[in-house]
């Protein structure tokens, strides 16, 4: 008698992958072409368009950071030796030291900005420090109604940059898994999305994306990341009729215990696929799982939800 093993177990009974897969120093570059791409035709083209801006913006200031990292290495390796984000978001937001890269990338937009986009920056550029770090603070707690939603995409970008820049910084070959399934072992934050990778080593396996800094997280196919459920897990599309089934590029693996979904790019059927490029611009499926009573955990900070 056989026995047919499920994607995840046959993961689990492989030999161990590789537990990280970090972001390119060109990721923001990366993310602007694809976010470029995607807004031709699209309904949301000007927003697609305005956040590929400041993904321009935010590889300048990767490439030529305002600060250096803000974790003393002795700090960050107590951090990993007892399983903890050493880049942990909700301290690290308080202390600060993110503000300058909002600063500087304030520094690189335009002052004679009109319209929605003008009247945003005026706001941010008109506010002092403390008034900023509150903003990031309850962005990064999920309190979007803390924050004015045409801010998040401006304070979103800045602490991307700034998180993405000390994750590539860290050792970070040393991390271990956090303590649940879809949040960050760099900097504890939640997972964005998940994208199954399609070449060489991380060929086939899941890795979730932090919505924060980028990094890359293996986590076996096949198992709700919030419940760790793997029973009578649907995958969602809004481009069944354009896809043979079970290929669309993009599709959220929808939990019916704890009534949640996590959206996931298949690299095997679009290998440009790019984790925030791609959930912005399936927007849509957001709006169809809503309404059958299907709740989305995984922030986007460059978009401020709907009620």
């Amino acid at each position: 008698m056989s026995t047919i093993l499920e994607p995840g177990q046959i993961e689990a009974s492989a030999v161990m992958p590789p537990f990280l897969h970090l972001p390119p120093g060109d990721l923001f570059a990366l993310r602007a072409q694809r976010l470029e791409h995607l807004a031709e035709g699209h309904a949301l083209a000007d927003y697609l368009r305005l956040v590929a801006q400041l993904c321009r913006v935010q590889q300048l200031l990767v490439d030529n950071p305002p600060a250096g990292l803000p974790v003393a290495e002795a700090r960050q390796r107590l951090c990993i030796s007892h399983g903890l984000p050493p880049l942990a978001a909700d301290s690290l937001v308080r202390e600060g030291p993110w503000l300058v890269w909002l600063q500087a990338l304030l520094a690189h937009l335009s002052s004679e900005a009109t319209g929605a986009l003008g009247e945003a920056l005026r706001a941010l550029r008109a506010s002092d420090q403390g008034q900023r770090k509150g903003w990031g603070i309850a962005l990064l707690a999920g309190q979007y109604d803390a924050v004015p939603a045409a801010l998040v995409p401006f304070l979103g970008a800045a602490l991307q940059a700034a998180w993405s820049s000390w994750l590539l910084a860290l050792p970070a070959t040393e991390l271990k898994p956090a303590g649940s399934l879809a949040q960050c072992p760099a900097c504890g934050s939640p997972a964005m999305a998940g994208v199954v990778r399609n070449r060489g080593k991380h060929n086939g396996l899941r890795y979730l994306a932090c919505s924060l800094c980028a990094c890359e997280w293996h986590v076996v196919r096949v198992k709700c990341v919030y419940c760790e459920s793997s029973k009578d897990l649907r995958y969602s599309s809004l481009e069944d009729d354009r896809h043979a089934p079970g290929k669309a590029p993009l599709r959220a693996e929808c939990c019916p215990g704890c009534q949640s979904y996590l959206k996931q790019s298949y690299l095997e059927n679009d290998a440009a696929a790019e984790p925030l490029a791609d959930d912005l611009a399936s927007l849509a499926l957001d709006i169809r799982l809503d309404e059958e009573g299907l709740h989305r955990l995984a922030p986007n900070l460059m978009l401020a939800p709907g009620s």
